[in-house]
């Protein structure tokens, strides 16, 4: 018994190596990997502070980031993932930012949940506004 258990442990030694070689291809977290989603770059200009009106705001989809005005000149940045079930809010309208899955509604001034499902408020995101061009920070 002394031979087959010495196989065996060859063979799991063997099999355990080869599973963490192809672990390790994928593994490393680069933003290469299928599951990955875009996300804006820091420093990148997201819009000009004419084209955030007063009040409202505008969903930028591809970088999964709301910047709303609640006041003149008075910008602030949220996730763009509502806190509910993940899906992208998609509209700024009556002082609300607004999911269109099931109908979450968060405040234009802190992100706060208006009308649920959602638990909790959208992640405030960071952004400078340097003369007119408001950007990720």
């Amino acid at each position: 018994m002394t031979n087959r258990s010495t196989r065996r442990t060859v063979i799991l030694a063997t099999g355990a190596s080869a599973l963490l070689a192809g672990c390790s291809q994928y593994g490393n977290g680069s933003s290469s990997s299928p599951d990955s989603s875009p996300k804006a770059s820091s420093g990148q200009e997201l819009a000009t502070t004419s084209d955030i009106p007063v009040g409202g705001g505008t969903v930028f989809k591809d970088q999964k980031v709301v910047v709303t005005q609640p006041a003149k000149n008075d910008f602030k940045a949220f996730s763009a993932i509502c806190t509910h079930a993940g899906c992208i809010v998609d509209k700024v309208a009556d002082g609300t930012i607004d999911c269109p899955c099931h109908g979450s509604r968060f405040g234009v001034e802190d992100g706060a949940v208006k009308a649920g499902p959602a638990p909790r408020p959208l992640p405030a995101e960071k952004i400078t506004v340097e003369g007119n061009s408001i950007r990720l920070a």
